[in-house]
């Protein structure tokens, strides 16, 4: 109980939510332990078309860090909904889905299709580039965000969670649009656009030249980030970049996170969530801590 927290009127039995992407459908971990431990997981994000992801190398390890250009592969929202969503309700902890797009219509279609289930959170991914603006993303400047975010907000009554890219003209500006066009909460940060050169080969590592990288060398820009932000909205924040323990779990949380997303840790060790809400509550114990409200925000 000690660990419980609330997403807007959506309970948590902990802050740990696997992050999207990263976790995939959760099949994997699930051979290590029962899901049902965690708050929540992020499935991998989705689109109204399957799609088979990028070619090349696909991940590329960088001092603490991780690059990645996976490419948005999925099965599509459709077979989601149909085959995948069904196996995931046997866990009790809260599914959230990852809807992606190419443009405003192919996130309203793939909502659409999600409607259609009873999962409770859809997190709006806004870092998908808008092919229709000349590929930037949705997530860089607000009026575009506040197009995509009241569209996406008109289309479902489900709790709506916009991911922040850190690539935003300005974060806080970002965070204030998204909720005024409706956003029940907020989850950052993305990857950051980053680059790795190969240069035996005189050529970038990734066939699309630049890639998104997560893990520990982004976690005290994410912070200041969550802290930013929690600053200037008053609704839930997921905090998401290189969480590893329960001590980095606590900065977000102090930060202004109300809980948070752990991403590219999973690859290095499957059990680092369920170690992290373990230290977690033997930390509250020792700290004679009945709620992390009490120390939320507290930076």
């Amino acid at each position: 109980m000690r660990l419980k927290v609330n997403i807007g009127d959506i309970e948590f039995k902990n802050p740990i939510i696997g992050a999207s992407g990263t976790v995939a459908y959760g099949k994997e971990l699930a051979k290590h332990y029962d899901l049902s431990l965690l708050g929540g997981i992020s499935v991998k994000g989705m689109t109204i078309e399957p799609r088979p992801g990028n070619t090349g190398t696909i991940y590329y390890p960088t001092p603490s860090g991780l690059m990645n250009s996976v490419g948005l592969k999925n099965p599509s929202a459709g077979y989601f909904v149909e085959r995948i969503y069904p196996h995931l309700k046997q866990y009790d902890l809260n599914i959230i889905a990852n809807a992606a797009g190419s443009t405003i219509e192919d996130y309203l279609k793939v909502i659409e299709q999600l409607n259609r289930t009873d999962l409770p959170i859809i997190e709006l991914n806004i870092s998908c580039p808008n092919v229709k603006e000349g590929g930037m993303a949705f997530g860089v400047k607000c009026e575009t965000a506040r197009e995509i975010v009241q569209a996406s907000r008109s289309a479902t009554d489900k709790h709506l969670m916009v991911k922040l890219s850190p690539n935003a003209e300005n974060i806080q500006d970002m965070a204030v649009t998204c909720v005024e066009a409706g956003a029940d909460s907020l989850s950052l940060i993305n990857t950051i656009s980053a680059l790795a050169i190969d240069v035996h080969k005189k050529k970038a590592v990734f066939n699309n030249v630049t890639a998104g990288l997560s893990g520990p060398a982004i976690r005290p820009i994410a912070l200041r980030m969550v802290r930013d932000v929690a600053q200037v909205v008053d609704v839930p924040i997921v905090g998401i970049g290189g969480i590893e323990n329960y001590e980095h779990v606590l900065a977000f949380i102090m930060a202004g996170a109300t809980a948070v997303q752990v991403g590219s840790a999973n690859h290095d060790n499957p059990m680092v969530m369920p170690e992290i809400i373990k230290d977690l509550e033997s930390y509250m114990q020792r700290e004679g801590l009945q709620s992390l409200e009490e120390i939320r925000g507290i930076i």
